[in-house]
Parts: structure tokens; sequence; C-alpha cells
């Protein structure tokens, strides 16, 4: 008999050093997800994910008292702070259907939004369900020109000599002016005074806010 798998048995939370022994399996789970839908994805390393976690700039999601992987994302900054983006997100396959993507969202969104906070963010997608996602949480379709300039962040779609992402060749042809993925962007100066779509636990929203404060990218 299969195991029942229940919403409430999910864990959402900011990510720390402590979850650094799931980033194999995290790496994995992306690789497979991208060549199964046959669609393109930025390459990051084992460390890369590491450090995300040490800096408590990415979420991740276990299932059950055993802590199984479930699922995560991670965030950046660039431009000088001025865009954010939470990019990665993966949801492992057998979990599928229990509105982790949205939950791991949110929590990226609230933490980007507090540690940030005036910061755009955006983020570019091929999946209709991230689309509608980022919709719910007031992000719009922009053109490639409204998010970042910062060349670090295109790198991450790769280079003519080592392309990470298999459509990068339509990103280049076009000068970075579109590709297979939408763009989408939430500026907060148009969502003044909105409450944000979850409650962190005090410890998180301190570490942000500090963070904040000290203008930390």
């Amino acid at each position: 008999m299969e195991e029942e798998i229940k919403d409430e048995d999910f864990q959402v939370m900011v990510a720390d050093a402590s979850h650094e022994r799931y980033v194999d399996v995290i790496l994995r789970t992306i690789t497979e997800s991208a060549k199964k839908r046959g669609s393109g994805i930025a390459s990051r390393t084992h460390e890369y994910l590491a450090t995300k976690m040490r800096e408590r700039k990415a979420i991740i999601a276990l299932y059950g008292p055993q802590q199984e992987f479930a699922g995560f994302c991670y965030i950046e900054s660039w431009g000088n702070k001025r865009y954010v983006a939470n990019s990665g997100l993966i949801v492992a396959e057998k979990f599928r259907k229990h509105h982790l993507a949205k939950r791991i969202k949110q929590t990226a969104f609230t933490l980007s939004r507090l540690r940030w906070p005036h910061a755009k963010l955006f983020g570019l997608t091929s999946q209709t369900a991230v689309m509608r996602i980022n919709t719910s949480l007031g992000y719009v379709p922009v053109a490639f020109s409204e998010l970042t300039q910062d060349d670090a962040y295109w790198a991450g779609c790769g280079t003519p000599e080592h392309p990470c992402c298999v459509n990068f060749d339509v990103l280049q042809r076009t000068g970075r002016k579109y590709c297979v993925c939408t763009a989408m962007l939430y500026d907060p100066e148009e969502h003044e005074g909105e409450p944000l779509p979850v409650e962190l636990p005090p410890d998180v929203v301190a570490m942000a806010k500090k963070a904040a404060e000290q203008n930390l990218r």
C-alpha cells in the first residue's frame, strides 16, 4: 500500500548550513527535470548552492520525520542589489501536486522582500505553473530589457563556448532581447502596503531585516 502524502507533512523553510547534505540530490533533481521537459536550465555547482544555504539565501522543503528532500529554490541579488531573482525552483517528482512550488515561491518572495525591500524581483521561466504563481504574487510579463543587465546574471545561461542552457543560442542570436523563457517582474513601488504572503520565524525576519539595514548583498 502506497504511503499517503499529506500537505501538512511538508516543512518549507529558509535553508542554512545544516542543509548542505541535500545539495547533491538537489542538483540531480534539477538536471533530471530539465532533461524530461526538454528545456534549458542555468547550470549551478555544488559550492554555489551550498553557499546560498550558508548565506540564508535559499528555501528548502522537506517531507516527513525522515526529512526527505522535496523541493528547493535560491535567491540572488543583481545590479548592485537593485534586482533580485528567485531561481532554480524544483519539486521532487513524487511530491508534485501538493502545492509545494507555490509554498516555496511564497517563502522565497517573502524573504526577498524583507532582505531587499527596494529591489525589483524578476525571473525567467518557461513553465506555465511558475508563471501562474508569479502572477499571483504580483509579477507581470515584461520585455527582457526591463530585467537586470548585469552580465554576471546572464552568464548563468552560458557562453558561446560553454552554453549552460539548451536555448542559449536563441538568447545570443537575439542580443538578449528575447528567448524561449518569459521574463516577469515585480516592482515594489506598485505594491506599497500589501501584506507578505507568508509569515517567517522571528529569527529569520530579524536576520533579513539586519541584512537589509546593513545593505548586504
